[in-house]
């Protein structure tokens, strides 16, 4: 069935959207959508799985504890997140939805 990253996103968006769109053995695809979200203060998220990240519109900043440095994202830029990098959403745009397209695998 076809579908359409772009639908079904609400109105109100207090929290960042996740969603699992497909997954199988090893393998997981999500679609998050962020609306001026960032990761809580102090918080880091530390995966037991690889991230293939791809910034499908709008702009975000990562920032990677070991290295003390940000990443800025526009539309089309893609990184490789591995297992237990941790990183952390510092800004997400404010004037736009920022859609992601994140694979999670071993």
């Amino acid at each position: 069935m076809k579908k359409n990253l772009y639908s079904n996103i609400p109105d109100d968006l207090p929290d960042e959207l996740i969603e699992v769109i497909s997954e199988g053995k090893g393998v997981r695809i999500e679609r998050i959508v962020s609306r001026v979200h960032r990761s809580p203060e102090g918080f880091w998220y530390d995966q037991d799985e690889n991230e293939f990240v791809l910034l499908v519109s709008g702009e975000a900043e990562l920032l990677f504890e070991e290295e003390n440095e940000s990443v800025r994202m526009e539309a089309g830029a893609y990184l490789v997140i591995p297992t237990h990098k941790r990183h952390r959403v510092a800004w997400t745009a404010p004037d736009r939805d920022t859609v992601w397209l994140a694979v999670h695998y071993k």
